[in-house]
């Protein structure tokens, strides 16, 4: 630990004599810095979208799981009785903690993004909704179906497994998906700045010799690229870092945005996950060009 520390401090210290060989400024400072930025504003979206879509299957699993739905279709002159029987069956069904006939506002309210807000409920033959709310392991549905064609031959259970599995699945694979993307920025980072040292390493190569003419080594020379290009890319991630929290915390709200950004961004300590990406990105850096400057130096002898 004590010697992974040393080396830390050496490479920030650095050596002015082998920083010759490194251009400070220039194309290649440019392109590491603004490529490293971009990747980090990326990786931010991609971070908040992994850790919402995380919660949006969790929030989706778990209130789906513990609500069904009892749809009764019955005519208009037995649809009050045949609503009593079903809610009698289920108040006495082990694992259902609560039946409730939805009233004709709250079917309103579910219809009205289809038909709009002035839809006449009370005149058009539609079936009654009785909302379930489950407790404990909840219940068995093929029993109650058996139970409710007997003693309620127009209910339909609706469990809601046929809804919670596909959505629960959607975003598992939107989270999937935000994890390659995170990985597609690191590889791109690492071939961008792999481009630039080598870009930087052709340019300086009269220095280079002229630096093993007098007994550098090539680690030694490396080591300077290594230096530069690390600390180029953890200042532009910090960067690119600050200015992708900044365009999450921008987002609209969720009453703003009427429900569609749901859980998009960070929460609790979430907030701390994007505070890695400019190490990584530094660590990314530290391989890449460790990798390409032994191999053009090599090539260069």
């Amino acid at each position: 630990m004590m010697e992974m520390l040393r080396r830390m401090l050496g490479l920030l210290a650095g050596d002015p004599q082998a920083d010759r060989a490194v251009p400070p400024t220039g194309f290649t400072a440019r392109l590491t810095l603004m490529s490293a930025a971009a990747m980090a504003f990326l990786a931010v979206f991609a971070l908040a979208m992994s850790l919402a879509t995380g919660r949006l299957a969790d929030r989706w699993s778990e209130e789906l799981a513990r609500t069904s739905t009892l749809r009764i279709s019955a005519p208009a002159d037995q649809m009050q009785a045949q609503t009593a029987a079903a809610v009698e069956v289920l108040r006495t069904t082990p694992g259902v903690a609560e039946a409730r006939p939805l009233t004709a506002e709250e079917q309103r309210a579910l219809l009205e993004p289809w038909f709009g807000p002035d839809l006449p409920v009370e005149t058009l033959p539609i079936p009654q909704l009785i909302e379930i709310i489950e407790e404990g392991e909840g219940y068995d549905p093929a029993g109650l179906r058996a139970r409710l064609q007997a003693e309620v031959p127009g209910a339909i259970l609706d469990d809601h497994g046929r809804w919670r599995e596909p959505l629960v699945q959607a975003a598992g694979r939107l989270r999937l998906l935000a994890w390659v993307s995170i990985g597609l920025i690191a590889l791109t980072t690492a071939a961008m700045i792999t481009l630039a040292a080598n870009a930087a390493l052709a340019a300086n190569a009269q220095v280079i010799r002229v630096m093993r003419l007098v007994g550098a080594r090539d680690v030694y020379i490396a080591r300077a690229f290594v230096r530069r290009f690390t600390l180029r890319a953890l200042v532009g991630a910090a960067v690119g870092t600050v200015l992708g929290l900044l365009a999450v915390l921008a987002l609209p709200s969720t009453d703003v945005a009427g429900g569609f950004l749901t859980g998009l961004g960070f929460q609790g300590w979430h907030w701390l996950w994007p505070l890695t990406i400019p190490p990584l990105a530094a660590l990314v850096s530290f391989f890449a060009t460790r990798q390409a400057a032994l191999r053009s130096l090599g090539e260069q002898s």
